[in-house]
């Protein structure tokens, strides 16, 4: 059995959550989103990070606001939104849940 691949598993089922997490803090652009995920270990590929934010807003759990750069054209800032912050509180609830049961068993 490939351990590569059970990683690579767990960790597209984290980066939804780790995102939000990340929003929560303050509003982001993706390069800034990939850049922090980068520093927690969680490598992630604007491939993968652009649809999963698109996807996201769709579900209205973020929004997005364009701010003005030093650096070249407006950037999008993504940001939670009122039903993001409280899907973020239920994925917290649910990771509680998770972490104790993992927990548990390697016991």
């Amino acid at each position: 059995m490939d351990v590569n691949n059970a990683k690579s598993q767990m960790r597209k089922g984290m980066l939804e959550y780790c995102i939000l997490l990340l929003l929560k803090r303050q509003a982001a652009y993706a390069s800034d989103i990939i850049q922090q995920l980068k520093e927690a270990d969680l490598l992630v590929v604007e491939g993968t990070l652009y649809p999963l934010l698109t996807r996201l807003k769709k579900d209205g759990l973020l929004a997005y606001e364009w701010q003005e750069s030093t650096q070249g054209p407006p950037r999008k800032y993504y940001c939670l939104t009122a039903d993001g912050q409280q899907f973020l509180t239920e994925l917290d609830l649910a990771w509680g849940e998770i972490s104790n049961t993992v927990n548990y068993l390697k016991q």
